[in-house]
């Protein structure tokens, strides 16, 4: 299944019965809460997740953003309407970072159909869609989450690929050379991983670039299906938008879900600032 779904062909499903699952997860760095987002308009019919709750366990050793236990990710999708053969439809407001890390999530645990709306709530507003205010009625969905069905890293796995594959580090190139670091104790990144920030997969309105142009960004990155790739970021979230725009150039890759706030939880982990 094509990881993405326009406008267009969305408004078209909604029309369908029954429709897909629509799961909004607009979430903000540092701003109010998406649910804020989420009440002031969303699309008809769509159910809200919180990233920070239901996509991520407690922050910790593993990470901000670590892995949701299986139970309790599979409880939030439930609520949410989620069930093991409807297609789900994720959307953020725009540029799909968080809407990747749900679609990265309901893949890991086993769910196949999933897609992310691109552009996302902008792109359907933009388009003159309806959107709603009302708190959607939601039947429970009957999913099953079943861990393991996509790569993941940890960090013996990162080090390893960062020397032997390819290893990007999805963050602004001012944290990758460790300039700043706003959130993490430490600045800096994994030795031997390359930066290629998660910006450069979008075009100025949040859509992803097309396949070959990604393709051919993450080549000159050495990044190619013939290599072993893996990718991590922050907390594991930017991350998952480099999975989603590899995984568009038809290059499979493994997430590092703790990220660099997992990796400098141990201070035995070595942290480079070089860019040679």
């Amino acid at each position: 299944m094509h990881p993405l779904i326009a406008v267009p062909s969305l408004d078209r499903l909604l029309r369908r019965r029954p429709p897909p699952v629509l799961l909004d997860v607009r979430w903000h760095l540092g701003g109010p809460p998406g649910i804020e987002s989420y009440r002031k308009g969303h699309l008809p019919g769509a159910a809200f997740v919180d990233l920070d709750r239901d996509v991520a366990g407690p922050p910790g050793a593993d990470g901000r953003h670590p892995l949701p236990s299986p139970g309790g990710f599979e409880a939030a999708m439930r609520r949410a309407g989620v069930t093991g053969d409807r297609l789900v439809i994720v959307y953020d407001d725009a540029d799909s970072t968080a809407a990747a890390r749900l679609w990265w999530t309901l893949r890991y645990f086993g769910h196949e159909h999933v897609r992310v709306l691109d552009g996302g709530y902008r792109a359907w507003t933009e388009a003159g869609r309806p959107v709603s205010t009302d708190d959607p009625p939601v039947e429970p969905g009957d999913f099953v989450a079943r861990p393991g069905r996509s790569p993941v890293l940890d960090a013996e796995g990162a080090a390893a690929l960062a020397k032997a594959g390819v290893l990007l580090d999805a963050r602004a190139a001012e944290r990758y050379r460790g300039e700043v670091e706003p959130i993490d104790p430490v600045a800096g990144h994994i030795p031997g991983a390359v930066n290629a920030p998660t910006l450069g997969n979008v075009g100025v309105d949040g859509r992803f670039l097309p396949p070959e142009l990604l393709r051919e960004r993450f080549a000159q990155l050495g990044a190619t299906d013939a290599v072993d790739v893996g990718a991590y970021c922050g907390s594991g979230v930017t991350a998952a938008h480099e999975i989603l725009a590899l995984t568009l150039a038809g290059i499979p890759a493994a997430l590092y879900v703790g990220s660099w706030s997992a990796w400098v939880a141990d201070p035995t982990n070595p942290v480079a600032t070089d860019v040679s």
